[in-house]
């Protein structure tokens, strides 16, 4: 069928214009920055434009409209938070990052926390990120363990120009909900900084639900030759989450006190032929977490609390060798660190916790992976690549990948993908609480994918389809947890964007997604429809989700939710510095529940300012 579609489509290409053929330049699939047109693994990037023009301080609700197959779960109207109850739930394809599954990068970076294995939702703010790249598929022959699923990478600003910029934003509306961030970027010759700070918080539209956050970011950079780079730079974030617990179970004084952080330091060379980085980088997290009481008058006794760490170093040099060529050779090391234990409310002393990790507190892991790419003819790439990953606990494992790449015209490209990915056994999973076991695998999965791409002057579109094998599935049977469960996974996707004239612009995206397992979290259908209209000092970005076949429970008690979406943000540029803004959100009403027993809020409203000098 895309062979027949391309033939039909060839006489058009002739007329086409040269900006048909003005293409993404990405890193996340290959390391070095390439056109995607020549990679045969399927990546969505969101610039720094489309995630700050509807003033969300997450990147997550951004990404979820953009990108086909991605859903992130909810609970409320701002904060995902952490434990029983928590949302911010990546799941993409039906492969969830709730699980460890799927892994998010800062600069390549793996952000993760130590003992649960899981990304932390509330530490991806905007505010950090130049553009996000989105890898659906395993990425695991790059990334390592967590990636079977795929990868969000969050690229971090830097200043390019000399000059100063300076950007300020402060919102209010529904629930008591403030929001503010400031950001400053200096470049002076070869020095440039970014600082950035932010404070939000909220009521919530159900009582004991506040959320209060407040962090900052900063990134150091100084160019040493015309070749060679290096920087540092730092994010911390600090949040506090209240739970009401389900409606029909409700729960008092369940609270929690978050504190994430993230440093990295490299060394960058870039020559015409060459480049490669040195990083070490550090994401470590403090957790204190009261799991609330049914009986207000019987509080809890104690917190629980957790500490852990995932330190790495990152070593990788991409070279092009002869014409057509690129060879990436890489090595990664990782030390994991992880502990949890509970203390007493009224003395502060360590209490005895049910769990085998003594001295089982720290893992390591360390892998060496080579990637190869190579254009055979004007029209066609290879690419493979083979990681060799050891783990101190659970061993071994390779990890290869294959694709191929077609361009039958100067404007698409057929892609064919074989991937494996891999994820190793948490520490929770080995050791913490009575499920736990020390005999367990690494999950594996194997993921096909077929891929068409296309451009027509100011229309582009793309269409993916599907196949999804794992085994090795983590699962918990008779109160013990084992490798015994299984993924199998089908679907399509389907992605367009047309920029109709300077005023109107159209994007939509569709996913289909069958499971022979479900899982919580994973929509059987997810539609984007979404409008932008940009007309002298106005600007409306509007769009509308349809959601069909969420699954919020599974097994005996299986229960699915549909719901429609509409949402939209108005921007009026009052001055050359100053914009003023408003932001709603369900404006249909819907009623609706992505977490099980928590009601999502109905229409809510942000408005605030944004002054740019």
């Amino acid at each position: 069928m895309l062979l027949a579609f391309t033939a039909m489509t060839v006489q058009a290409q002739e007329n086409e214009a040269l900006e048909g053929d003005i293409d993404e330049v990405v890193v996340t699939g290959t390391r070095n920055a390439v056109d995607v047109r020549h990679l045969p693994m399927t990546v969505n990037v969101i610039d720094r434009k489309t995630l700050t023009e509807q003033h969300q301080t997450s990147i997550l609700p951004t990404a979820m409209q953009m990108v086909p197959g991605l859903f992130v779960t909810s609970r409320s109207m701002m904060g995902y938070g952490v434990s029983t109850g928590a949302a911010g739930g990546i799941n993409l394809r039906g492969i969830t990052g709730g699980a460890g599954q799927l892994l998010v990068l800062i600069d390549g970076h793996p952000q993760y926390q130590g003992i649960y294995g899981h990304p932390i939702a509330d530490s991806y703010q905007t505010l950090m990120a130049d553009r996000v790249e989105v890898l659906r598929g395993p990425a695991s022959v790059l990334y390592g363990s967590n990636a079977m699923g795929g990868v969000l990478n969050i690229v971090t600003r830097s200043m390019h120009e000399d000059g100063v910029k300076t950007s300020i934003n402060l919102g209010a509306g529904s629930y008591g909900t403030v929001q503010t961030e400031a950001s400053n970027q200096v470049r002076s010759g070869k020095f440039s900084s970014t600082v950035a700070a932010q404070y939000e918080r909220t009521d919530n539209h159900r009582p004991r639900m506040g959320f209060e956050q407040y962090g900052g970011y900063m990134k150091l950079g100084y160019d040493l030759t015309d070749n060679w780079n290096t920087y540092v730079d730092a994010d911390i974030t600090r949040f506090n989450a209240s739970y009401p617990g389900a409606e029909t179970s409700p729960l008092y004084d369940a609270d929690q006190w978050i504190t994430r952080g993230m440093v990295s330091a490299a060394l960058e060379n870039h020559y015409n032929n060459t480049n490669g980085a040195l990083s070490v980088y550090s994401n470590f997290g403090r957790h204190k977490i009261d799991d609330g009481t049914a009986d207000p008058s019987k509080p809890t006794q104690r917190f629980f609390r957790s500490k852990d760490a995932l330190t790495g170093v990152s070593l990788y040099q991409s070279a092009r060798l002869f014409e057509g060529n690129r060879l990436t050779v890489g090595f990664d090391y990782q030390h994991i660190y992880g502990n949890a234990y509970y203390t007493s409310k009224e003395t502060g002393e360590v209490l005895e916790t049910p769990n085998k990790q003594s001295g089982r507190s720290h893992r390591n892991e360390v892998a060496g992976y080579i990637d190869v790419r190579q254009d055979l003819l004007s029209w066609m790439t290879i690419d493979a690549g083979l990681r060799f990953d050891h783990h101190s606990i659970t061993g071994s494992e390779w990890i290869p990948q294959a694709g191929i790449v077609v361009r039958p015209i100067s404007s698409g490209e057929i892609k064919l993908m074989a991937s494996k990915g891999f994820r190793n056994p948490t520490m929770r999973e080995m050791y913490l609480y009575p499920p736990s076991n020390e005999e367990l695998e690494p999950e594996r999965l194997w993921n096909y994918e077929l891929s068409w791409r296309h451009r027509l002057g100011q229309f582009s579109y793309g269409m993916n389809l599907f196949y999804i094998k794992g085994d090795n599935m983590i699962q918990t049977v008779n109160r013990k947890n084992v490798n015994t469960g299984e993924i199998e996974n089908y679907g399509a996707e389907f992605e367009a964007q047309y920029s109709i004239n300077p005023r109107w612009s159209l994007f939509t995206n569709h996913s289909l997604l069958h499971m022979e397992n479900p899982v919580i979290a994973a929509p059987e259908y997810k539609g984007m429809l979404g409008v932008n209209y940009r007309q002298d000092r106005w600007n409306v970005i509007a769009g509308l989700q349809y959601i069909n076949g969420l699954y919020t429970a599974i097994g005996e008690n299986e229960k699915k939710e549909d719901f429609c979406l509409l949402n939209a943000t108005v921007n009026y540029q009052l001055t050359n510095s100053i914009t003023l803004w408003v932001r709603g959100e369900n404006l249909l009403a819907q009623k609706y529940e992505i977490n099980l027993g928590y009601p999502m809020p109905r229409a809510t409203f942000m408005g605030g300012v944004n002054v740019n000098f």
